[in-house]
């Protein structure tokens, strides 16, 4: 059973979605649970299916104190690098929120401090915490929903099955095709095929 707070504060657990793809945004949750809340299905979103993230979604959207979904565009990221897209990722669904967090539970090793807000990173937090459990299925959710979207412009690469990440077969359509305007131009594909094919 994950836990449901790290201390008394209004805690937001936050957590992206999207990193290691070739393409397409990357996304990011933060979500603001009720005290003692309790859900027994709800877990990182990698142990679970994508019919029971779709389910867990949209309890969590209803039974949430709170909740935000923010992105940072391919373009973006190829500014200012992916680490630092992830952060901003995260601090754009905080600006979202209507509830003002007064400690933030990161997943992962690194955060970029958000404003005067208190932060604690807890390495595979998705896994010990609801909050950053619920986080990282709205980031996962509202992301290959984005990129389900996106295969109807590009169903060649497609993104419905692999969601932008390096699959084998996405590597094979990039060959092919080349990359399109959703693809992370910094990404450096020729060293990638020649270690992958």
């Amino acid at each position: 059973m994950l836990k449901t707070n790290l201390s008394n504060k209004i805690e937001a657990g936050c957590d992206e979605a999207g990193r290691g793809c070739l393409a397409g945004p990357v996304f990011a949750a933060a979500v603001i649970l009720p005290k003692n809340y309790k859900n027994k299905s709800l877990n990182d979103s990698k142990k679970l299916n994508e019919k029971q993230r779709d389910k867990l979604r949209k309890v969590i959207e209803e039974e949430a104190l709170d909740w935000a979904v923010a992105e940072v565009s391919p373009q973006e990221i190829d500014e200012i690098n992916i680490l630092n897209a992830s952060f901003l990722a995260m601090h754009r669904a905080i600006d979202k929120l209507a509830h003002k967090p007064e400690l933030l539970l990161i997943d992962g090793n690194r955060f970029k401090a958000y404003k005067n807000i208190p932060h604690e990173c807890i390495i595979k937090g998705d896994g010990k915490f609801m909050s950053i459990a619920a986080a990282s299925i709205l980031a996962k959710t509202h992301r290959d929903q984005f990129m389900k979207n996106a295969d109807l412009s590009y169903p060649q690469y497609l993104w419905k099955k692999n969601k932008g990440y390096p699959t084998m077969e996405h590597k094979l359509a990039i060959q092919e095709f080349g990359i399109c305007l959703l693809h992370r131009k910094t990404f450096n594909y020729n060293i990638q095929m020649k270690l992958d094919l």
